[in-house]
């Protein structure tokens, strides 16, 4: 069961995380886009919340992450870390904003943390983007890495695809995660990787990984806010993904009936309504004998 939210319970840390690993306690991890999402997730014993730029295909409506701005990942950021008092928070840095070169790389950086409130930041990516893994943990930035199918690199992957499929690839995946540890990251995301590379990643690694369609040998789990409860219209069935309430059905449901209401005058009733404290209303809108 998960640790009850209190003022008994301890933030998470980086180090906390490590030492669930060592430990073999799970690490639930649950995205959030914005305050009541955060409360929510914090308050049913989320380990960390990720402010993930899938916010793109979840909130926005859009195909893929790549059109998501740095400045939308500050404004949600800074939503989830308001909410959160124990979860550990991790942002990510979206499309292009961490391959122009160190300065710019901890410039974004550093705008997510200190406008955003992150506690960390997350990263696509092997060993290319391992100096700014160094720098931005030399910075005093906690990194979380990102490896198997990442989404900004969609259309150069050819499609969401399971990763780590041949010998070749997997070694690479291997090798890339071994260099993300050794640059300073603190965990590493594992996305639809095959579940036999996932659990070698995860036996080799000194730090968590986190599985998303990876497999149940991974240190941790990560799911989308929205997957878990079914929050939308007509969702895309995903073999990875497993929902624990249907809440679309009920939010158009409660909206419906809403609209039933209006439409047939049974809302407002007399409970809803304020009426006037004086005897004349008409004296308020210049209709009364005093008014001259």
């Amino acid at each position: 069961m998960p640790e009850p939210i209190s003022g008994m319970r301890k933030p998470v840390t980086t180090s906390r995380l490590r030492a669930m690993k060592s430990k073999g306690e799970p690490i639930a991890v649950v995205t959030a886009y914005d305050y009541p999402s955060a409360q929510l997730a914090e308050a049913a014993g989320a380990d960390v919340l990720l402010v993930g730029d899938s916010l793109g295909n979840v909130v926005q409506g859009k195909e893929t992450t790549l059109a998501v701005t740095l400045d939308q990942i500050v404004y949600h950021a800074e939503i989830v870390s308001r909410a959160a008092k124990t979860a550990f928070v991790v942002a990510d840095l979206p499309f292009a904003t961490y391959h122009g070169g160190i300065d710019a790389t901890l410039a974004n950086v550093a705008r997510v943390m200190r406008e955003g409130g992150a506690k960390a930041v997350k990263l696509e990516g092997g060993y290319e983007i391992a100096p700014a893994v160094r720098a931005s943990v030399a910075a005093g930035v906690p990194v979380m890495g990102h490896l198997g199918l990442t989404p900004q690199s969609v259309h150069v992957i050819g499609g969401y695809k399971v990763q780590g499929k041949q010998a070749e690839a997997a070694e690479k995946l291997l090798d890339d995660a071994l260099r993300l540890e050794e640059a300073g990251a603190f965990a590493i995301v594992l996305e639809l990787v095959t579940d036999e590379l996932a659990a070698r990643v995860t036996e080799r690694l000194s730090i968590p990984t986190i599985g998303i369609g990876s497999g149940p040998r991974c240190d941790g789990q990560v799911l989308v806010f929205h997957d878990i409860l079914q929050y939308e219209l007509d969702p895309h069935p995903k073999k990875f993904v497993k929902s624990y309430a249907n809440v679309g059905n009920i939010v158009k449901a409660a909206i419906a009936e809403y609209v039933t209401d209006v439409k047939g005058r049974a809302f407002p009733e007399e409970r809803h309504t304020f009426h006037m404290e004086e005897a004349d209303p008409q004296r308020l809108y210049g209709g009364g004998a005093s008014d001259k």
